[in-house]
């Protein structure tokens, strides 16, 4: 059978609107218990960004490494840091997760891209530092791509010897009216197209209203999908999950339907080259 990693973005961005009757997860105690009920749901890897107990992106490490040492006392998932997020970080700052032995994989946005009315910063030098501290942390990257030319950009980079092959790519697709294209099969296959061969991929659905376009990317080969309340609360039109945990129950139903298997944190060590 197939092999699908399942990926939990657990905490929610600070500003955006929380459904009635969802717990948006918060403290170490509240984000451990949540990923752990994803764990033993089938999620095999949680993506956390550094924040205070607030919410609010820092580079302060105490609650992010508070954090990690609870998930990493219950069970063995991988944990995946970020190199992300709009803020007003210095480089160093947005990928401090990567000064904690534990992050094993990292997200590394491979382009610059419009924000809503601002811009989302990520220039070719600044993906080039970032890059750097990955390898010298032994961390895996995964490439999250918002739109065609960033395609290029990953092999571009892989050419002058800044990122390792084989590539793992993460498409981010979303509504299509702030920073990225459209959720649609189309672009999906557009995307596929202009990928190297002998590359993994995934998808990341932003504000998906319901499961249909993870179930088309699994459809189209994905090998990961990513799922929490970072990205949506709803699992179908109108419906929304009270914890994080629902999600992952009802995505690795939705993978089990479609002749699947969510892969466990061993054999996604193994699908993404981590050491």
């Amino acid at each position: 059978m197939r092999k699908i990693i399942v990926t939990v973005a657990p905490v929610c961005h600070v500003g955006h609107e929380i459904p009635q009757g969802c717990k948006n997860p918060l403290t170490p105690e509240e984000i451990t218990e949540d990923v752990i009920n994803c764990y033993k749901a089938g999620a095999c890897e949680v993506h956390l960004h550094t924040r205070d107990l607030k919410g609010e992106q820092t580079f302060d490490l105490d609650v992010f490494s508070d954090t990690i040492r609870r998930i990493h006392e219950q069970s063995d998932m991988i944990i995946q840091g970020s190199t992300g997020g709009l803020s007003s970080l210095t480089l160093a700052e947005r990928c401090v997760c990567l000064n904690v032995p534990e992050v094993e994989v990292a997200s590394l946005n491979m382009g610059s891209v419009n924000f809503g009315e601002t811009v989302y910063v990520n220039t070719l030098p600044d993906i080039r530092y970032w890059a750097k501290r990955l390898k010298e942390t032994n961390t895996i990257p995964e490439m999250e791509l918002f739109d065609l030319s960033m395609v290029e950009t990953c092999t571009k980079l892989a050419d002058e010897g800044v990122l390792d092959r084989p590539l793992h790519y993460n498409f981010c697709l979303g509504r299509g009216t702030s920073s990225n294209l459209s959720a649609t099969a189309r672009n999906l296959c557009f995307l596929n197209e202009l990928r190297e061969p002998g590359t993994s991929w995934g998808i990341t659905h932003d504000s998906m209203d319901d499961f249909s376009f993870l179930a088309c990317a699994i459809g189209m080969g994905a090998s990961a999908v990513r799922i929490g309340f970072e990205d949506s609360f709803y699992y179908a039109e109108g419906k929304t999950a009270r914890t994080n945990a629902e999600l992952v129950e009802r995505l690795v139903a939705l993978i089990r339907a479609m002749g699947c298997e969510p892969a466990t944190p061993a054999e996604a060590r193994a699908m993404q080259g981590i050491k």
